[in-house]
């Protein structure tokens, strides 16, 4: 499968906002979850957010609650980052998997390897 293609990062200072986008046309089954991840240089890739196409049932880490919002619109994935922190400075990454067995958007995405290149959001004080 080919690899997602994410766009929208950029710079901004605390209390900006970006939206992320990625393109998940070769996820359209209605069984996948779709979400987002993001690393920092020498830390491990961390799950940010996940939907489920077919119910739009969405879920978030617990220090992105109630500031990014997680979307989708056909085979477009979107991430709308608001109120945003120093430490929300990441390269940020978009995935899909098929939720299958797993109980969980979260633990379906954890599978998925085909990871893309990202894209950067900083955010300075």
């Amino acid at each position: 499968q080919a690899r997602p293609v994410e766009s929208g990062g950029g710079s901004v200072q605390t209390g900006g906002s970006l939206r992320l986008s990625c393109d998940v046309s070769e996820y359209t089954r209605s069984d996948y979850c779709r979400g987002w991840f993001r690393q920092t240089p020498g830390l491990e890739r961390e799950w940010v957010a996940g939907i489920y196409a077919r119910d739009g049932t969405r879920s978030y880490a617990d220090d992105v609650q109630g500031r990014f919002t997680i979307s989708q619109d056909g085979s477009t994935l979107s991430l709308q980052l608001d109120s945003l922190k120093p430490e929300d400075t990441a390269m940020y990454y978009c995935a899909a998997a098929l939720k299958g067995v797993w109980g969980s958007c979260r633990l379906a995405l954890a599978t998925f390897r085909s990871w893309g290149r990202g894209t950067q959001v900083t955010v300075s004080s």
